[in-house]
């Protein structure tokens, strides 16, 4: 389905947080993904991954698309004129396209590519102030501050690190504040993109996670805002470990079985967003 981006009126998404806190787990998740891939046999590039259809060699592919649209947002918005690209994306139909796009190249050509895009994608964050950060740049969710470009990026990049190491049984290290970083994504994303695809659902609801203990709340109106708070008793609100809630909520694993059902609706936009039941 195509998605459809938010460019003009009000900021689709606000998360709290200081201007420039994605830069270090961005940094750390992508040299620690570096570090893994690099030691990967032949036959652990070919194996398959968590994304239907695709091997270690195709995430990694399709990575590399990803940092070249990241670091080209990024340096738009910084400019002044940020990019209005993804009108015609369809995130269920154009990322296979450029990973077939790559076949042609080796394993290694593959790795190196994506070695040279991480690296130039986090030199282009490298250093920014804090007004800088707040610049708008595209994401898919719209026009969005810098900040929130990078924290999707990295919750991209945690999820897509685990679909492969997950199935390589290579252990996935957690460190809290990519998992702080990557839950709150997660629970909004979903109403983000579904608020530009005809499911919209007004309202408050929370999140109560464990291991580590991470707290907040969804404010869904004209916009999504995550605020780090406590919730109302009477709020819909979504528990279990920090970990495998932001697995279900990425379309990784099933919603727990105590799931309120305000929650299965608002995951359902991130399923109509990426064509999956």
């Amino acid at each position: 389905m195509i998605l459809a981006p938010r460019y003009d009126g009000p900021t689709v998404l606000f998360v709290d947080g200081h201007p420039g806190d994605q830069f270090e787990p961005l940094v750390r998740q992508r040299r620690r993904m570096t570090g893994m891939l690099e030691r990967l046999t032949d036959d652990e590039w070919a194996t398959a991954s968590r994304c239907a259809g695709w091997t270690v060699r195709d995430v990694v592919a399709h990575l590399v698309g990803v940092n070249a649209f990241w670091r080209g947002s990024i340096r738009a918005g910084l400019a002044g004129a940020p990019t209005r690209v993804l009108m015609a994306f369809d995130p269920a139909a154009t990322p296979p396209s450029m990973v077939q796009g790559m076949s042609p190249l080796t394993t290694q050509q593959v790795f190196d590519e994506f070695v040279s895009t991480t690296e130039a994608l986090l030199d282009v964050v490298s250093g920014l102030t804090d007004e800088q950060w707040s610049a708008v740049a595209e994401s898919p969710a719209g026009h969005v501050p810098i900040r929130l470009l990078a924290q999707h990026a990295l919750w991209d990049s945690w999820v897509h690190e685990r679909d492969i190491a997950l199935p390589l049984g290579i252990a996935a290290v957690i460190e809290p504040d990519e998992l702080q970083s990557c839950l709150q994504y997660s629970a909004a994303v979903g109403p983000v993109l579904g608020s530009g695809l005809g499911r919209s659902y007004a309202g408050v609801f929370a999140v109560e996670a464990s291991d580590p203990s991470i707290r907040f709340v969804l404010d869904i109106g004209e916009s999504v805002s995550v605020r780090n708070e406590a919730a109302a008793v009477t709020v819909p609100c979504l528990r279990g470990d920090a970990v495998e809630l932001t697995e279900a909520l990425s379309l990784r694993a099933p919603m727990p079985a105590a799931t309120p059902i305000e929650w299965t609706n608002l995951v359902a936009g991130l399923a109509t967003a990426f064509d999956s039941v």
